[in-house]
């Protein structure tokens, strides 16, 4: 449902005087002021005030406040709605209930409803027995054309495995703003495609400097996504509620302060919920080390979602974090400092503490989810991968939810492209 001029029912509690608008100015009262009751759309009180006026409508019927979410409030009872400033999504165990909720809003507030989730903040989504498919198909076309890539060349991986990135000082200036505008479409973009995580979070660290290089790597991302515009997030309703995370990382990739990068993932069942590719603030003197703070990372995300679920009433014991570093792992069991380990951060160290709450648990390289996030891949590892991370195609037919993969896409590009 939609909110109709949803700032105009907050209340504000300070007092804000505004002059009288042009063409409605009073003869008698030609130098007064008007005192606000209600907050106005350009006021920075205006979205708080409509927040707090939800909020206590929403309890005063009955609904217990659950947690916030970022910018994604969230209200529970049976019912669990979410509300992004005047776009609200809701959903409940009975279509009576969601029936009760949508009239029960339409009576104080005046609202469009539009019936079953198809698009929120640019997302499609699309639901079925089977599941839920999140995707940005629309959204991939459009800035294929705005960027004027719609009949580039396609590639198969969103970078090369020989590409190495670095300040690139001889190399040919190009136009800053073009190029962060590529970026910061790409960014919104990885919200449903985590297989382009890494290749846009490495472009975005020469922003302040681009050149042709950097420039370049960008529009491979682009003939990437050309290939695959129709892939996003596939979330199963059969999958089950064991939560697990991966970590990796990149021992000094990067080419320019040498600092490892760290690629983490957590998974609900087979459903991708969270994941990153970001750079270690430190630099790593070890392959263990870097290995070491980014499952200290994926540790920190794990505890925040456990303690998150739990408001949903979900219960978990020990959560199992993978792990493709074997030193990593021994470090973190073995209760003695030793030199060898004693010039890793103190702050990492609260991974030993929470060690017997969770699991590491050793994972082949191969099957490394959190490898996509650290480091280019041959085109093999990388679909292998992505499939793993719930990155799929899909197409309708007949009206029902078909889960159709492009296998025969890629091998027919392939062969055309050797």
């Amino acid at each position: 449902m939609d909110v109709k001029s949803a700032f105009l029912n907050g209340f504000i509690e300070e007092e804000v005087y505004v002059r009288q608008p042009p063409g409605f100015e009073s003869a008698r009262f030609s130098d007064r002021v008007y005192k606000l009751r209600k907050a106005l759309y350009g006021l920075k009180q205006a979205p708080r005030a409509w927040y707090a006026r939800l909020k206590s409508f929403l309890l005063k019927s009955g609904r217990q406040d659950l947690v916030s979410v970022e910018e994604l409030p969230c209200f529970i009872d049976t019912l669990i709605v979410q509300i992004y400033i005047d776009e609200i999504i809701f959903g409940g165990s009975s279509h009576a209930l969601v029936s009760s909720f949508a009239e029960h809003m339409s009576r104080k507030f005046e609202m469009s409803l539009m019936g079953e989730l198809q698009l929120f903040l640019g997302l499609q989504i699309k639901q079925g027995p089977e599941g839920t498919f999140v995707h940005q198909a629309k959204y991939t076309r459009d800035i294929l054309k705005k960027f004027e890539m719609s009949d580039s060349k396609p590639m198969t991986t969103p970078m090369s495995t020989n590409t190495a990135l670095d300040v690139d000082e001889d190399g040919e200036v190009v136009d800053q703003k073009e190029f962060r505008g590529m970026i910061g479409s790409l960014l919104y973009l990885t919200v449903t495609r985590p297989d382009i995580q890494f290749a846009v979070c490495l472009c975005a660290r020469y922003q302040a400097s681009p050149r042709t290089s950097h420039r370049q790597a960008v529009k491979r991302i682009f003939r990437y996504l050309k290939f695959t515009p129709e892939l996003g997030l596939w979330y199963s309703s059969g999958s089950s509620l064991s939560l697990r995370g991966f970590s990796d990382a990149d021992h000094a990739g990067c080419r320019i302060d040498r600092k490892s990068t760290s690629g983490t993932c957590q998974l609900l069942g087979t459903s991708l919920v969270s994941w990153s590719s970001r750079k270690q603030a430190s630099v790593s003197l070890s392959t263990t080390e870097a290995e070491y703070i980014a499952a200290a990372s994926c540790c920190s995300q794990l505890l925040w979602m456990k303690a998150t679920l739990s408001d949903f009433g979900l219960r978990f014991g020990k959560i199992p974090l993978l792990v493709d570093s074997t030193p990593a792992i021994s470090v973190t069991k073995n209760p003695v400092l030793h030199s060898r380990t004693k010039h890793i951060d103190v702050r990492f160290y609260f991974l030993r503490d929470h060690y017997e709450k969770g699991i590491l648990v050793h994972v082949a390289s191969e099957n490394q989810l959190a490898d996509i996030f650290t480091k280019p891949l041959e085109f093999g590892a990388f679909v292998h991968l992505r499939g793993e991370l719930g990155v799929t195609g899909w197409r309708c037919v007949d009206n029902a939810l078909i889960k159709g993969e492009i296998e025969s896409q890629w091998i027919g590009l392939i062969a055309l492209l050797v």
